[in-house]
């Protein structure tokens, strides 16, 4: 008698749960340096709001990467779950999952923003608004402030592009680049940070507000798209990263 087939297209498909996606996002904004060791994510409520999902599966994510080795779940006032060192070969491969399906879409969303955030600058130094100057000149002296305090760095970068973008005059361009921001960054409106990109970035933000208080357009226009850059190329050494180490473990 002849045995029949296996029809293996028709086995159980194991789907994967929103817990599952919330620790890959986790573990790629940790890679992407979204959060760094030793730092306390956000609370259960806020990646909730964040990523629109329910506390529940935060918390189901939170205890994956906890199991995983990934943060280390502290109880207490200053409790929370804090990030460890180090990242595994299980990591990579949760970070493959999120950014590779992805990869596509976020290239062109790279480019999206390439086009977008010159036009913004450009913009608003053709127009620059009653009163920008002096918000642009307060943000980027927040920024310089801010030192190496990563939160503060982060926040205060934030600023400086919404001060430039407040200038156009222009509300819709304005939430234009805040949405393509979260959209970049997983979800958590941040951009990846270094000190080392933060060296750049200080003289990317001194020479863009300069051009755009002066009115140079064009130039402002070249600065924001040489500034803008650095997202992509840090995006672009982590895929390349992975790759690598995917080979290694294959």
């Amino acid at each position: 008698m002849t045995k029949a087939p296996s029809l293996s297209i028709l086995e159980p498909v194991k789907l994967r749960s929103g817990a599952e996606h919330v620790a890959d996002r986790l573990v790629t904004a940790i890679a992407l340096g979204e959060f760094v060791p030793g730092q306390r994510l956000p609370s259960e409520r806020d990646l909730a709001t964040t990523l629109g999902v329910s506390r529940t599966t935060v918390r189901e994510a939170i205890q994956r990467l906890a199991a995983l080795g990934y943060v280390d779940v502290k109880r207490g006032r200053t409790g929370g779950a804090y990030v460890q060192e180090g990242m595994g070969v299980e990591a990579n491969e949760m970070i493959r999952r999120t950014l590779v399906p992805e990869w596509s879409n976020l290239e062109k969303l790279l480019d999206f923003r390439q086009l977008i955030e010159p036009l913004i600058a450009r913009t608003a130094a053709e127009r620059r608004a009653p009163g920008s100057d002096e918000e642009i000149r307060a943000a980027l002296g927040g920024y310089l402030e801010a030192g190496e305090d990563r939160e503060a760095s982060r926040a205060a970068d934030q600023a400086v592009h919404a001060a430039i973008a407040s200038a156009t005059g222009n509300p819709y361009l304005a939430s234009l680049s805040g949405q393509i921001r979260r959209q970049i960054s997983l979800g958590f409106g941040a951009e990846p940070y270094s000190r080392e990109i933060r060296a750049r970035a200080v003289n990317d933000h001194t020479a863009l507000a300069e051009a755009v208080i002066e009115g140079r357009a064009a130039a402002a226009a070249k600065i924001a798209a040489r500034h803008f850059q650095l997202t992509e190329t840090v995006l672009r050494e982590l895929m390349s990263k992975i790759g690598g180490r995917a080979e290694v473990d294959r």
